[in-house]
C-alpha cells in the first residue's frame, strides 16, 4: 500500500451511547465467533445455524459469510495471498465495528493463514474474539463438494485453492474444535453455544 491509500487527517470519534450501554439494552456482550476452515468444512452451514439458535435466545447477531462478502465489500479481490490477506483485514475491521455495537458477529471465512488469524485477533480487546476451528478432513470436504471446486483445482483450472494448490494452516489456539466433519449439525451447534455461555457472552435461557 502506497502512501496515497494511506488515510490522513483522521480522528476516531467516540459517540455519546457507549458499547458498554448497547450491550445492557442487548442483554449479552459483543463478540466475533471466527469460523475457520477448508472450503466445504461447514463454516457457512454451522454459522448461520449458531445465529439462529441465538436469534431464538433474543441476541443481536450478524453473519459476515465470505462469498456474499466477495460480492460487495472484496468484489475487487482475488485469490493470491496478497489478496487473502486484505480480505481477512477487512474483515477484521468491520467485525470490530459490530462487536463495538454490542453484536455477536459470525464470521465464516477460509482464513487459511495463522498469521493472518493473529493480526485480526490483535484487533480486538482481549475476549472478543472466539476462533471456531471446523475441523473436517480434506477428504470429507471433497465428499461435500457440491460446487466441484476441488474438482476443478485439481484439474487446474482454479489457481491457489486451500488444500490442493495453497495451504491451510491448522489452528493452534482455537477457542474450540468442532469435528464438523462426524458432529451433526445440532451437536456442533450445542457445543459453540455452551463455549458462549461459559465465557459470559450470553445468559442461559
Amino acid at each position: 500500500m502506497n502512501d496515497a491509500q494511506v488515510s490522513s487527517n483522521v480522528v476516531w470519534h467516540n459517540g455519546q451511547v457507549s458499547r458498554e450501554d448497547k450491550e445492557a439494552r442487548n442483554g449479552h456482550k459483543g463478540a466475533v465467533l471466527w469460523f475457520t476452515g477448508l472450503s466445504g468444512s461447514g463454516k457457512s452451514t454451522l454459522s448461520h445455524a449458531v445465529e439462529h439458535q441465538l436469534f431464538q435466545m433474543g441476541a443481536q447477531t450478524t453473519v459476515l459469510d465470505g462469498d456474499n462478502v466477495r460480492h460487495g465489500l472484496c468484489g475487487d479481490l482475488g485469490f493470491s495471498d496478497i489478496a487473502r490477506w486484505e480480505n481477512i483485514r477487512r474483515i477484521g475491521e468491520v467485525s470490530k465495528l459490530f462487536v463495538d455495537t454490542g453484536t455477536i458477529v459470525l464470521t465464516a471465512f477460509i482464513s487459511p493463514f495463522q498469521e493472518d488469524r493473529r493480526v485480526v485477533r490483535a484487533l480486538h480487546q482481549r475476549g472478543d474474539f472466539i476462533e471456531v476451528y471446523c475441523a473436517a478432513s480434506l477428504g470429507k470436504c471433497e465428499q461435500r463438494d457440491v460446487k466441484g471446486l476441488y474438482k476443478r483445482a485439481r484439474q487446474g483450472e482454479i489457481k491457489d485453492f486451500t488444500g490442493v494448490s495453497s495451504p491451510y494452516e491448522t489452528p493452534e489456539h482455537a477457542e474450540i474444535t468442532v469435528d464438523t466433519g462426524e458432529m451433526t449439525l445440532e451437536e456442533s451447534v450445542t457445543a459453540v453455544v455452551n463455549l458462549l455461555i461459559e465465557k459470559g457472552v450470553i445468559k442461559h435461557r
